[in-house]
């Protein structure tokens, strides 16, 4: 006997409700830690115009960086699927001293 023909795409989520599975659980540990200090390069900007940088693959956002900063954050925000951390140290700019 086939199963119940369902819309595009619907049958697949339909299963996982009714299996209790989805997505819940499956992200994995996060490579950072709350309160905890990285050094970090800002690899680009975000549409918020915060700073992005990925430590061991999770993106974190940093405002107040730029793309080519080497910088010291510490890790204020941890959601299932990014970061988000404060500017703890940023080298002194060239031309400055």
């Amino acid at each position: 006997m086939r199963p119940e023909r369902r819309g595009r795409g619907e049958g697949m989520w339909q299963e996982r409700r009714e299996r209790g599975g989805g997505f819940r659980g499956s992200f994995p540990p996060k490579p950072v830690e709350m309160g905890k200090e990285y050094d970090v390069e800002i690899q680009e900007t975000s549409r918020r115009g915060e700073g992005i940088a990925r430590i061991k693959g999770l993106v974190t956002f940093i405002p107040n960086a730029k793309p080519g900063d080497h910088v010291r954050i510490r890790i204020t925000r941890i959601s299932r699927r990014f970061a988000e951390a404060e500017i703890v140290k940023k080298p002194p700019e060239e031309g400055e001293g």
